[in-house]
């Protein structure tokens, strides 16, 4: 069989793949795991091999590519259209090989083992800070509920904690509540060293690479931004443009005809929540320093809050921001924020 795209609908346990010639005909249909489709296809010659990009997809593809075939990662909701009727494994499959032959399509590119594991550490470190913030509000409810008002940030927090467990009355709080507090504290106190423990290693990651090192220094990336944007585009060739890597991340607005009249919205919901909460949080921590700076940037910025609500201007920092970065990475530069030109 002469076979040029390999399509494979990825699943936990067994995947199915199909087969297209030249022609764009199938001439396989099968169903097998996953080390059966890595022995299948040593022994096919190199081939294009589609796949979604989801959980599993960046292991499977570098053993493929380590065979000399081609693999190309797709995000689902651009394979979604060239589902056939009667959505089943196969057609999915069908469809992965269909999209991948498609001369617009949008790729996603192979990341390596280092690139997973820093986006892993990321995922880890959300989850405890959500964590930690779902504990902070049930102690400050906790509180509420015996009268104790307890303001905003950790110190405060804190001090009210201390208050009551070293009350002579406990502040009006029983004994059983306090032995409760006592162990959520402990419980806040372990998130909050993990996370500082992950913080002090993003920090050695970007002292040692190059890449996010150079981030690093833009103001509003930081250490966080920075490792998480080099595991998510690498070296930036990825896309070709800046204004691709907004759009990927979801930093653009939508855009609504109403009257034959162009209107812009509000921005997308796809690409990267997480990058996008931090280069959100990190432009909004940087716009007011930014903002009176006698720069081309700071320029650009006041000009913007004179005309447009600050969290939109918030949001343009954003995207601006991902773009320098992503100048920065492909072309292997340094910022320069007086010598700032549009990307």
């Amino acid at each position: 069989m002469d076979i040029q795209v390999l399509g494979i609908d990825l699943g936990k346990n067994s995947c199915s793949i199909v087969g297209l010639d030249a022609t764009g005909s199938v001439v396989m249909r099968r169903r097998m795991r996953r080390q059966s489709i890595v022995e299948l296809a040593a022994k096919m010659p190199g081939c294009v091999v589609a796949m979604e990009a989801c959980c599993g997809a960046h292991h499977l593809g570098r053993l493929l590519a380590a065979q000399g075939h081609k693999v190309r990662l797709m995000s689902p909701e651009y394979v979604r259209p060239y589902v056939k009727a009667q959505k089943n494994d196969d057609r999915d499959a069908e469809a992965i090989a269909e999209a991948a032959t498609r001369p617009t399509m949008r790729f996603v590119a192979l990341k390596t083992a280092a690139q997973l594991d820093v986006q892993v550490l990321h995922r880890v470190r959300d989850r405890l800070v959500s964590q930690r913030t779902a504990l902070t509000n049930q102690i400050r409810s906790i509180l509420l509920e015996r009268g104790i008002v307890v303001p905003q940030g950790r110190r405060s927090l804190l001090e009210a904690l201390e208050a009551v467990s070293s009350g002579p009355d406990g502040a009006g709080v029983g004994p059983r509540v306090r032995l409760l507090l006592d162990d959520m504290l402990d419980q806040w106190r372990t998130l909050d060293r993990r996370i500082v423990a992950l913080d002090d290693e993003f920090a050695d990651m970007a002292r040692n690479d190059p890449a996010a090192r150079r981030l690093a220094t833009i103001p509003g990336i930081g250490v966080l931004n920075a490792t998480a944007l080099v595991a998510a585009i690498g070296d930036g060739r990825t896309f070709s443009r800046g204004r691709d890597l907004s759009a990927w991340l979801g930093l653009v607005p939508c855009q609504a005809t109403t009257g034959g009249k162009p209107k812009l919205l509000g921005i997308t919901k796809r690409g990267s929540k997480y990058l996008c909460k931090l280069l959100i949080q990190g432009a909004r921590a940087a716009l007011p320093s930014l903002a009176r700076t006698p720069t081309p940037l700071g320029t650009w910025l006041r000009g913007l809050l004179s005309r447009a609500h600050g969290n939109k201007v918030v949001v343009a920092l954003a995207s601006k921001l991902a773009r320098i970065a992503w100048a920065m990475l492909r072309n292997e530069t340094d910022f320069a924020a007086n010598r700032l030109v549009a990307v």
